[in-house]
């Protein structure tokens, strides 16, 4: 039997042609974003959003946006994946639930804090990578749970960040980091492109 998740890997590709009459219901949605969230970050932060953009109305704001992409609004749904500024101030409240389970000392807990007060506060540049490598995580993986189901899917960096964050009321410690369209594929779609040789990217020491 192929392994499901090497298939994934294997044959995801660039979805920019969606069958616009086939949805997805909230619960599905709902359930690739609980995928995508098994994604990891930076002493357990989970410092990301997902905005689930669905209606034909908030389709036609973002695409506005997006330099009038016809995929966002032929997607079934198109998702705003959105970094949260890196902050020491997050860790216990998003790791109680790991020192209820048992298995992480509260000690622990304190030491991480420490650690990413040290690492983050008063520092926005590293504040925001991580914010972005949160996000950015959690959208290749929200990618991945889409293929395994049998949907498309397509990254999007080309939109307005500030008029996005501004439309759809993100906080001032959010970023938009990227947009992922999600949908049944419609003829007319590429293959996988093929990628550099092995040789060419990869070195060893």
């Amino acid at each position: 039997m192929t392994n499901a998740i090497l298939n994934a890997i294997e044959n995801r590709r660039t979805t920019n042609k969606y069958d616009s009459s086939r949805n997805i219901g909230d619960t599905q949605i709902s359930e690739l974003v609980r995928l995508a969230t098994r994604a990891p970050t930076a002493f357990h932060m989970q410092n990301w959003r997902f905005i689930a953009v669905r209606t034909p109305d908030a389709k036609a704001r973002l695409r506005k946006l997006a330099f009038d992409q016809p995929k966002v609004t032929e997607a079934a749904v198109t998702f705003i994946v959105v970094g949260q500024l890196a902050s020491h101030l997050v860790m216990a409240e998003r790791l109680a639930s790991s020192v209820a389970a048992g298995f992480m000392p509260a000690d622990v807990v304190t030491g991480w804090e420490g650690a990413g007060k040290a690492l983050y506060f008063e520092q926005p540049q590293r504040q925001r990578d991580e914010a972005v490598r949160t996000a950015t995580f959690g959208a290749s993986q929200l990618m991945f749970a889409a293929q395994a189901q049998g949907l498309g899917s397509s990254p999007m960096i080309g939109f307005d960040a500030a008029g996005v964050a501004q439309e759809f009321g993100l906080a001032s410690n959010e970023v938009p980091v990227v947009i992922v369209t999600v949908g049944y594929a419609a003829d007319g779609n590429w293959p996988q492109k093929p990628r550099r040789p092995v040789t060419e990217i990869l070195s060893f020491f």
